[in-house]
């Protein structure tokens, strides 16, 4: 997932990225190397939220955006890469902010606050995941309202899509399920 080493302060950032929309908030506290480029953090994203980066994604800050270079031929507007974007570069330091955003679709969208820089632990592994609150969503539920749809017909025997909603989920859902371990393993390179 990280990208070759660099001149980079050895910084570690820890940031708390939460899915917009989501009441009580579905949110992540993450750390991360600063050395790591936006398509890393992407990476790490996606493993936090425990999806499979089957769709497009980008980054605000500043107001400028940043993704995938090739995104540029499907009529979306500019961006600059994020392969190239290091954190330590475009998100300064503490109090620094992004939205990333994922599946224009579903328009997943995200705020991610730079909480503090820390001084490396040589215990420690990263990226790593701390802390964090209920389990992401399902990819293609149709966003934030369509989760709440999903949540709200999985949550009642009668409801008239509930065994389908069921077997498409791949069986009991608990939106409530949330294990730092489990994020964790994910994370392993």
């Amino acid at each position: 997932m990280p990208t070759k080493k660099t001149n980079a302060p050895p910084d570690i950032y820890q940031i708390k990225v939460t899915l917009l929309g989501t009441k009580p908030p579905i949110w992540r506290r993450l750390l991360v190397p600063a050395r790591f480029t936006l398509e890393d953090l992407h990476g790490v994203l996606q493993a936090a939220m425990g999806w499979g980066d089957g769709h497009l994604h980008e980054f605000k800050i500043d107001g400028k955006l940043f993704g995938q270079p090739d995104m540029d031929d499907m009529g979306l507007p500019p961006v600059a890469s994020e392969r190239k974007a290091r954190l330590f570069s475009v998100l300064g330091g503490a109090g620094a902010k992004a939205v990333y955003t994922y599946d224009f679709g579903d328009d997943w969208e995200h705020a991610i606050v730079v909480e503090k820089v820390l001084a490396p632990d040589p215990n420690l592994r990263y990226p790593l995941c701390t802390g964090g609150k209920r389990r992401g969503p399902p990819e293609d539920c149709g966003g934030v309202p369509g989760f709440y749809n999903l949540l709200e017909a999985l949550a009642d025997p009668g409801h008239q899509e509930h065994d389908e909603m069921l077997e498409w989920v791949g069986g009991p859902f608990d939106p409530e399920d949330f294990s730092v371990e489990e994020i964790n393993s994910r994370l392993e390179p």
